[in-house]
This record gives C-alpha cells, sequence and structure tokens, in this order.
C-alpha cells in the first residue's frame, strides 16, 4: 500500500517512518501554509491512502498568530480532505483533545459538543469540520498528551529539569491520557489500512493511553522509572499560568476506535518504559 505522510520530522511522523514504507513529507515538500502546496503533493504522489501527521502545534504562540494555525490546521486539511474525496483515498487526520473545553469530570466521546478553550483548539476544529464535509472516507483520531523519545515533550522535558533538581511542582488539576507517539502511529496504519480494505466506518474517533492521569501522576511515573528522586508536589494550573487555557478533563472516550477498527488502548507506563529505555540507548 502506498502511504502519504505529511510531516516528517514530528513526533508522529517520526514513528510513521519507523513503522512502515511511507513517502514522508517534510516543510520543504509540502508546506501546509500553502494548501495548493498539498494537493499538489497528493495529486502528484498518487497514494493509496493519506495520512496528516503535521500540524501547527505551538499552543501558546496560536493565541498571536491564530490566522496562520488556521491555514496550517484548517484550510490545509481542508484541502488535503477535498483532493483525497475526488480521488477516493482515505484520509486518516490527528487532531486533539483541546477541541473540549475541559468541563466536567467524565471521558469526552466522539459525538460530544465541542468548545474550544484557544486559538489552537478553534483551528484544530476548523480542520475537523472541513474533514467530515468533504465527502470521502476518512477518520480523524484525536489524541493527547503525546510523548516520545524525540521533538519537544513532557517526558524529555521532566528528565532535563530532574538532571538538576530534586524538587518540582506539577499541575494535578489537568486529567488525561499520556499517550506515546508510536502507538499513535500504529494506530493510524491500522485504520489507514482497514479505510483501504473497505472496512471500519467514516468518523470521529478518540484515542489515548491508559489509565488517566494527572500531569503531576505522569511526571512522578518518569521519575521512578527512570531512577530519578525527584519529589513532585501537587499545583494548580493557576499556579501555572499559560498564555492558552488548558482543559482541565482531556478524558477519552475510546470506545469507538475498538470496536470500529479494533484498536485498543495502550497502557502509558509500558510505552513510557520503551521510550526511556529508547533515550537512555540514544545517549550511551
Amino acid at each position: 500500500m502506498k502511504t502519504l505522510v505529511f510531516g516528517k520530522t514530528g513526533q508522529v511522523a517520526t514513528e510513521l517512518r519507523r513503522q512502515a514504507d511511507v513517502i514522508a513529507l517534510g516543510r520543504d515538500d509540502a508546506d501546509l501554509s500553502d494548501p495548493a502546496a498539498c494537493v499538489a503533493a497528493i495529486k502528484t504522489a498518487q497514494p493509496d491512502v493519506v495520512i496528516n501527521a503535521a500540524a501547527y502545534t505551538a499552543v501558546d504562540k496560536a493565541e498571536d498568530q491564530e490566522e496562520l494555525a488556521s491555514i496550517v490546521n484548517g484550510k490545509a486539511p481542508a484541502a488535503m480532505a477535498k483532493v483525497c474525496a475526488d480521488m477516493d483515498i482515505p484520509f486518516v487526520h490527528i487532531s486533539t483533545d483541546y477541541v473540549f473545553d475541559g468541563s466536567g469530570e467524565v471521558a469526552w466521546r466522539p459525538d460530544d459538543a465541542t468548545n474550544p478553550l484557544g486559538a489552537y483548539g478553534r483551528s484544530k476544529l476548523i480542520g475537523e469540520q472541513s474533514v467530515q464535509t468533504a465527502g470521502g472516507r476518512y477518520a480523524i483520531l484525536r489524541t493527547s498528551w503525546v510523548f516520545s523519545a524525540h521533538g519537544n515533550n513532557f517526558v524529555k522535558t521532566m528528565l532535563r529539569l530532574g538532571e538538576t533538581r530534586n524538587a518540582l511542582t506539577v499541575v494535578a488539576d489537568q486529567i488525561g491520557g499520556p499517550t506515546a507517539a508510536a502507538d499513535i502511529a500504529a494506530a493510524c496504519l491500522r485504520i489507514a489500512d482497514q479505510l483501504k480494505a473497505g472496512k471500519g466506518a467514516s468518523g470521529v474517533y478518540h484515542f489515548a493511553g491508559a489509565p488517566n492521569a494527572s500531569w503531576a501522576d505522569f511526571a512522578r511515573a518518569i521519575f521512578e522509572q527512570a531512577k530519578l528522586d525527584v519529589k513532585v508536589t501537587d499545583i494548580p494550573s493557576a499556579d501555572y499560568p499559560t498564555s492558552a487555557k488548558r482543559p482541565l478533563n482531556s478524558r477519552m472516550d475510546c470506545a469507538r476506535l475498538e470496536t470500529e477498527f479494533g484498536v485498543v488502548r495502550p497502557f502509558w507506563r509500558d510505552s513510557l518504559a520503551a521510550v526511556l529505555t529508547e533515550l537512555k540507548d540514544t545517549s550511551s
């Protein structure tokens, strides 16, 4: 199967390249700030499936660059989805828990009402809505709290801080499912393969690591597995202000994904162990 991936060096795109023989397009190949270039890339490649693993992900910067974020996260996926529909190519698009406002404590279902708190979430919602109305075969995969051995992420930040500090304060009132990029990539490839085979329904799906945890819980697990003696003290989000407001409740109901595609929630502690092993092997 000829798989075209938008994204090359990001966390999920890197894992897609590791797990399958894909055509991966970086910014030099197809800049998502130019939706027409994305269309041209798909027409040139003539793939069997397309996976969009590229996005504007600078959540705080998006507050000042919403127009750019809306092009990259909204108009570019819209253009991709439309040409895929015209060519009858399945399209898999990665989205985010940030399309929700984070209220309550119940896990968000794919059909729950969206209400993004900031520019990043709004830009991703534009993309979702455009993909849904393009008329083709598609899967929108909302995920959360992505980590891996590469790129910038919470795990690597905690490890870096843990090298020089023996105590940290970490937000404890945001709850979600840490999700390894490798697990997201595997899910995308399975979904793409089944959509190509005419299996599974088009729609919105959720995918996140289990069990749910706070950022503080996640930090403690990182230090425990990395054998770093760092004390983590819980703090509320109010004590760690950011330009963009984060959703407090990022719990995701992933049942639909398992029913339609047989993809089950991975245990993030197992995935974390694999990432820490890779980081150790890389540094040695």
